[in-house]
């Protein structure tokens, strides 16, 4: 997805949380700001984004979000606990209604057997659900990233247009 598409998505979600009275918090990590860099590039977004986390080190992810040393020992900083954790603990530490997550492996280095360049785990969270995803993207490290900010805001995009929220 060029930067484009990804302006329009953004500015797509921007309007739907307007239109809902809901701002938005995202915590980012494999990403490292890319998506809040989206958001904030459609003007008038500060009436609809209301911070953003960058936490690439575990501790960042502890400290600034309330992820578990448990979690990240047992399951790693790459996995959907951890994304779930990120995302809690960003709607936790913000004024924000919805919250995203974002923690993967972008390459070239970094995978395993057991989690290959290119995963990504996600979480969304609002008031009333929690719902995380896995997903496995081809590239390089640039079209990983991408792929996961699009990813991320078109399911934000989705959950914020649900009829029963």
């Amino acid at each position: 997805m060029d930067d484009d598409a990804l302006l329009t998505l953004a500015a797509e979600l921007g309007a739907a949380l307007k239109k809902r009275g809901w701002m938005l918090a995202l915590a980012e990590s494999c990403t490292g700001g890319m998506a809040a860099q989206f958001v904030t590039a459609i003007a008038g977004s500060s009436g609809w984004f209301e911070r953003g986390f960058v936490t690439y080190s575990n501790a960042a992810k502890m400290e600034m979000l309330g992820v578990s040393l448990f979690t990240v020992d047992k399951h790693g900083a790459v996995s959907l606990e951890t994304a779930r954790e990120m995302a809690l603990g960003a709607l936790k530490n913000s004024r924000a209604q919805i919250a995203a997550s974002i923690t993967g492996i972008a390459g070239p280095d970094g995978g395993t057997q057991q989690k290959l360049v290119g995963t990504v785990c996600f979480a969304w969270v609002n008031m009333i659900q929690v719902s995380t995803s896995i997903e496995h993207f081809a590239g390089d490290r640039t079209a990983v990233r991408r792929q996961a900010v699009s990813h991320c805001l078109q399911r934000l995009l989705q959950l914020t247009l649900a009829p029963d929220l």
